[in-house]
């Protein structure tokens, strides 16, 4: 039996002007309506836009990237309700099937004045790889050499937060914001190049579904006020979220803690595949895409996920990983410890420990032809591994970040062959889409991120 399509896309129309009956939106809210219902044990399929609402081209041009407008993001399909599911349930979520609407997807990596990313302190510029879909593979014109077989994923999906969860997530996340500057700054910010700390409400960009859009067509007359303390979506929360699970994929369950009546699940910023971590921060092979889903509501069920915080509603979701994933034998493996560029030691730092690790292995690959934009680019897009392998024995934490090594046309492993092809020069298309002007300062759409923290010289 084919599932019917409870909410459809046109990926060739902007994001507010999708079916006005079944409206996408772009934030967290407990007041942003439904657009659909399922009953429990309903097969259903939904259908979503890029993350970016088609801002993203498939062309040579890094452009696009560098003056995305980033107050417009993420896209999702929904809200959706769950009838019978009510606050303090358990929704599970099966993911049954998933697919591409288009046969290409993007990589590509923001300008430190318009987002940024994880190494925004050594790739300021913003690039792009296109690639093309065939099949389960995937390959690029901007990174050749490299083929790999895809996890189709949704980066983002969740329920709604309740008022409460809201204005707690709003509460904390003002304070870390409210620290930018002063004493009180995370350490972590003097040797990592940061973006605002917290990307707080922004109504400029906001799309609430069947509420409006912040410019297009008419808005709801609770409009303002929504939009004024709407979450954004960028990061997971309580309610999952932006999470970028890669193995979020066929045949996996996802248990979702219930904060409002119906649940209100919503998904999108689909991904053809991504590698841990999603390094470039636009980073997994971004597409438009669908799912086919089933949900179950376990009534009461969310005392089973243990509230570790302030508030009974300090809770997170649990999934079942599903019995498919590209199967790799052989992978190359880089450490990292968390100590910095300049030899500054930090004490069980696992994001800078992480940092590292996916620096050692650009220098490392990019000694074999490619540039290190491009590796950089691959990190965040291939079926990479990555792990705290040791966040215990003081004073350095260790990441590691394994490579299959397949994907590769080349054998990249140390050998003395690889010494001899190092010095003939071995090299590969240096394709990478770039800015085509790269004095020109890229513009930061989200008012906050004009505001952005350097990394200490």
């Amino acid at each position: 039996m084919v599932a019917p399509t409870l909410i459809s896309v046109d990926v060739s129309k902007p994001a507010w002007e999708q079916d006005p009956e079944k409206p996408l939106h772009n934030r967290w809210h407990p007041d942003i309506p439904a657009v659909a219902s399922v009953k429990e044990g309903e097969v259903f399929k939904v259908e979503c836009i890029d993350w970016t609402g088609g801002q993203i081209k498939n062309d040579d041009s890094a452009d696009d990237v560098k003056g995305v407008d980033l107050s417009q993001v993420h896209y999702l399909s929904g809200p959706i309700a769950v009838e019978t599911a009510e606050p303090g349930d358990l929704l599970k979520v099966e993911i049954l099937d998933l697919g591409a609407l288009e046969t290409w997807g993007f990589t590509g990596t923001f300008h430190k004045d318009n987002g940024g990313g994880f190494l925004t302190d050594h790739y300021p510029e913003a690039t792009k790889a296109c690639w093309d879909f065939e099949g389960v593979y995937c390959k690029s014109r901007h990174i050749p050499g490299v083929k790999f077989a895809g996890l189709i994923h949704p980066g983002l999906i969740g329920t709604a937060p309740s008022k409460e969860l809201l204005d707690m997530w709003n509460a904390r996340e003002k304070q870390l914001q409210d620290e930018l500057g002063t004493g009180k700054q995370k350490t972590l910010c003097s040797c990592l190049a940061t973006r605002p700390l917290a990307c707080l409400p922004e109504p400029a960009g906001a799309l609430l579904g069947k509420l409006g859009h912040f410019k297009h067509g008419a808005k709801h007359a609770s409009w303002a006020a929504v939009a004024a303390e709407a979450a954004r979506t960028v990061p997971g929360r309580e309610n999952g979220g932006n999470c970028d699970i890669k193995n979020l994929s066929r045949g996996c369950a996802v248990y979702f803690p219930v904060f409002v009546p119906g649940a209100n699940l919503s998904m999108g910023d689909m991904h053809f595949s991504q590698g841990d971590g999603e390094v470039s921060f636009c980073g997994a092979i971004e597409m438009s895409g669908w799912l086919e889903l089933k949900c179950t509501v376990i009534k009461g069920g969310m005392k089973l996920l243990p509230a570790v915080g302030p508030s009974p509603l300090s809770v997170n979701p649990l999934f079942e990983i599903g019995p498919l994933e590209p199967r790799y034998s052989e992978y190359l493996v880089f450490e990292g410890i968390c100590v910095d560029e300049r030899g500054e030691q930090h004490f069980l730092d696992a994001t800078l420990a992480y940092k590292r690790a996916v620096l050692n292995c650009i220098k490392y690959l990019a000694q074999f032809g490619y540039t290190e934009e491009q590796i950089y680019l691959l990190l965040s897009c291939c079926p990479c591994e990555g792990r705290l392998s040791g966040i215990v024995d003081v004073p350095n934490a260790v990441a590691t970040l394994a490579v299959p090594l397949a994907i590769f046309d080349r054998d990249v492993r140390p050998s003395g062959t690889a010494l001899e092809m190092l010095a003939a020069g071995v090299r590969v298309e240096t394709t990478q889409a770039k800015e085509s002007d790269v004095t020109a300062a890229a513009i930061p759409y989200d008012a906050k991120l004009d505001r952005c923290v350097p990394c200490a010289p």
